[in-house]
Formats: C-alpha cells, sequence, structure tokens
C-alpha cells in the first residue's frame, strides 16, 4: 500500500497509528510528501491535492476518516470502528469532533504561516483557538480516561493526535483548559502501538 502523508501531518499520523494497531503497519510503503510544492505529484493522486491518501490494490482513498475505515475493514472489521448499534455513532461523534479540533489547529497554522504579516487576521485565529478550546472541553465530558488497552477506536486515535499536535504547533496550551486529558494521553501513550514512533518532529 503507497501511503501519501507528511511526518507533521497529524491526519497522516491518525492513519499510521491505526496501522500500528490493526497489525497493518509493515504493509505501509511511506511516501513523504509535501503539498506546497506544485512538483510534488500529490495532486495526481488527490485531485484536492491534500494527504493523507493511500493507493492499494487499483484504488486510491482520500481523506484520513475513509483511510481508516478502508484499513479497519481490510483487517477483519469491527476493531477501531464498531460495526453498529450507539456504539458506533459515539464512536463517530468522537472521530468527527478531534477532526473538527484538527481543522481548526491546522487554520490557525496557515494563518500565522502562510499570510503576509499585514494581511494576518487576529480575529480570525482568535475564532478557531475558540473552536479548539470548545472541542477539548466537549471531549473531556464524554472521555474520562482511556480504557481501550492496545486496540484504541479511531475517536481515541484522534483525540491522541489532537493532543500532540497542539503541543507540536502550539496554538493552545490544552492543559489550561482540559488538564484531565493529561492523564488521559499518558495511558494512552503507554500502551498503543505506534504512539512513539508516529510522532512529530521536535524541530
Amino acid at each position: 500500500m503507497k501511503f501519501f502523508t507528511s511526518p507533521s501531518s497529524p491526519f497522516g499520523r491518525k492513519v499510521k497509528i491505526a496501522a500500528h494497531v490493526l497489525g497493518l503497519y509493515d504493509e505501509l510503503a511511506e511516501i513523504t510528501i509535501n503539498t506546497l510544492d506544485p512538483a510534488s505529484g500529490i495532486c495526481d493522486v488527490n485531485p484536492l491535492g491534500k494527504i493523507p491518501a493511500l493507493e492499494d490494490n487499483g484504488s486510491t482513498l482520500y481523506d484520513s476518516r475513509v483511510i481508516m475505515e478502508y484499513l479497519d475493514t481490510k483487517a477483519g472489521g469491527g476493531k477501531i470502528i464498531p460495526v453498529g448499534g450507539t456504539a458506533r455513532f459515539d464512536v463517530l461523534k468522537l472521530a468527527a469532533l478531534t477532526d473538527g479540533i484538527l481543522d481548526a489547529a491546522v487554520l490557525v497554522v496557515y494563518e500565522t504561516r502562510m499570510r503576509p504579516e499585514d494581511k494576518y487576521v487576529d480575529t480570525y485565529v482568535a475564532r478557531q483557538r475558540d473552536k479548539i478550546i470548545r472541542g477539548l472541553k466537549g471531549v473531556v465530558a464524554t472521555t474520562p480516561s482511556y480504557r481501550s488497552g492496545t486496540m484504541p477506536n479511531v475517536g481515541e486515535i484522534g483525540l491522541a493526535c489532537v493532543l500532540d499536535y497542539l503541543d507540536f504547533r502550539q496554538q493552545v496550551n490544552w492543559r489550561d483548559h482540559s488538564p484531565s486529558l493529561a492523564g488521559w494521553l499518558d495511558d494512552f501513550a503507554a500502551v498503543v502501538p505506534g504512539y512513539q514512533s508516529s510522532l512529530p518532529p521536535k524541530n
């Protein structure tokens, strides 16, 4: 499986952790992509020019949620995404919330890094940071502790990637707003395969 991603992408990291816990990581051939480079070729893989993307068996998939569901199905199904019932929608709701937080976090990075200084919009960044903080508080209300052992669900994988990405890019100090998640992350990090090896670079 050809896997197009970047070491700093939290969405790509979600897929890598999912592949680890499902026992599929060794099948991934990771291809590092710089989405800002027109010559990277990513637009030939994903017409939106976004990562992550996955090629397997003649098909191309994009969007981390789709890829993670594909990997879950490939591993037999019902492992990181419950097959049905209330549990399925609880997990998908958490996954949607953590993806929304990541979207806001990435937009903060784009605003502060991509725009010329005289075009920087403080109110826009503040609005995204408010989304992050509200999202984290929503997570705390439904995720008191990590109890899933070595097989986290897609929402839990997303939450770990959220917290580490906020530490990496420092959009907000999440410990100031949701301190109870520190223990949750410690418990996740201690047991989940692929957590340590997929951490974003330190610089």
